[in-house]
């Protein structure tokens, strides 16, 4: 199947993704784009070991899994954090986790005997995920605490879930010209396995701390709104996703009080979501082991739904994205596939243009073995590299000067 759609300049993708009227197309064209010397400073300002240390300070939580004291805790870090880099328009989405009871004779005992198992262990991949090839090995949710060597982590992660309340944190980039249109940054906060999720999330979490850190400084202007959201429940099945868009969907655009300008749910014009950013080592071996090595053809995989309702818009949004890291990206190139799946930008890719960016192809690589350390206790800072972190940083910077230039961003003289 092919798209008629041509993307030639940033400063024509705010038409060419919401699919307005011809008059609103030629409005947005007539918009000067921020020039290349804005960009470029902007994604200057990202840094290695600042990045580095984000992830790191998120492990202090250890996985972070939601329903516990662990993630309610890096909750309020996180909101510290952003508070500390001026990105002071935060707040909390706050919604219900009641996990479907287990089914069968002794469901509730087993359920309890469980403890802390994963929340979602040998669950499928979401349909959409493409078609596995090459050399495929085992993949899981590691639910035994005693394959965590460390003790010190161990007794860390072990509390167990326990379903009730759950609250994510989120900040806002208000826009000079339009506020009351933006784009949504996320990445998801929890995590499980009993490692650290220094990858699964930390690593997408921290990119977008840091895209937040950039974008809030006092000589940074956007015309239009950025909110970064820090999502929950993500491994359970993308809850704090779905509660946003069941909880915010109907406000969009809508001002509050009236004539105020103000306008606590923007209008969504894409959304983009960061899941896991360090790691592509390549195709398992016939053994089912993995290089230790970065491999030199690492790349950044954009993804978008080819299935989705907003698959055209989403893939535009997707091509501005891989357009941005090829001017921007200092390492690793970015590559276009068209499997989004099982993170949280699905719930929002019926609605609205929707992509995702991350280490591999989620459901043909990642969800066949590619990543040896997803959902498992080795999921922990020391295990990755600088070249890894490396990877991560340009994922950032691909963001970064994506978002930069969608939203007319500007550096005050």
């Amino acid at each position: 199947m092919g798209w008629n759609i041509s993307i030639v300049t940033t400063c024509g993708l705010i038409g060419a993704l919401s699919a307005p009227t011809f008059i609103q197309r030629a409005e947005a064209q007539a918009t000067p784009a921020p020039t290349d010397d804005a960009v470029r400073a902007l994604v200057g300002r990202l840094d290695l070991e600042r990045y580095k240390a984000t992830i790191k300070g998120l492990t202090q939580f250890g996985d972070r899994r939601q329903g516990t004291d662990r993630n309610r805790a890096a909750v309020d870090w996180i909101e510290a954090q952003l508070k500390s880099y001026g990105c002071t328009a935060t707040g909390r989405l706050k919604y219900e986790y009641q996990p479907a009871p287990a089914q069968g004779r002794g469901a509730g005992a087993g359920a309890a005997a469980r403890g802390n198992a994963g929340d979602r262990a040998g669950a499928a991949l979401a349909v959409g995920g493409g078609r596995p090839r090459g050399t495929r090995a085992p993949t899981g949710v590691n639910i035994d605490p005693n394959a965590q060597p460390d003790t010190r982590l161990r007794a860390l992660n072990s509390q167990p879930t326990t379903p009730g309340p759950r609250e994510e944190v989120y900040c806002t980039k208000i826009g000079t010209a339009r506020p009351d249109e933006m784009y949504i940054v996320g990445a998801h906060m929890d995590g499980h396995g009993w490692g650290e999720a220094a990858n699964d999330d930390g690593s997408g979490t921290a990119l977008v701390m840091e895209l937040a850190r950039v974008l809030s400084g006092p000589d940074v202007q956007t015309e239009r709104s950025v909110r970064f959201v820090l999502w929950n429940n993500e491994e359970t099945g993308l809850d704090g996703a779905r509660s946003y868009v069941a909880q915010r969907q109907a406000l969009q655009g809508k001002e509050d009080p009236p004539g105020s300008g103000k306008y606590p749910e923007p209008k969504w014009l894409g959304m983009i979501q960061h899941d896991m950013m360090l790691f592509d080592h390549g195709m398992p071996r016939a053994d089912g082991t993995v290089s230790k090595e970065q491999r030199a053809e690492a790349d950044v995989n954009i993804e978008y739904q080819v299935s989705s309702k907003f698959a055209a818009q989403s893939q535009a949004l997707a091509w501005a994205f891989e357009v941005a890291n090829e001017k921007y990206a200092t390492d690793y190139p970015a590559s276009v596939t068209s499997h989004m799946t099982n993170t949280d930008s699905g719930p929002f890719q019926d609605v609205v243009a929707a992509i995702s960016l991350r280490e591999n192809e989620r459901g043909t690589q990642i969800g066949n073995g590619w990543d040896p350390h997803w959902h498992q206790p080795t999921d922990v800072f020391s295990t990755f590299n600088d070249k890894d972190f490396r990877l991560g940083l340009n994922a950032a910077q691909t963001s970064l000067a994506a978002i930069a230039q969608l939203t007319n961003a500007t550096l005050k003289k």
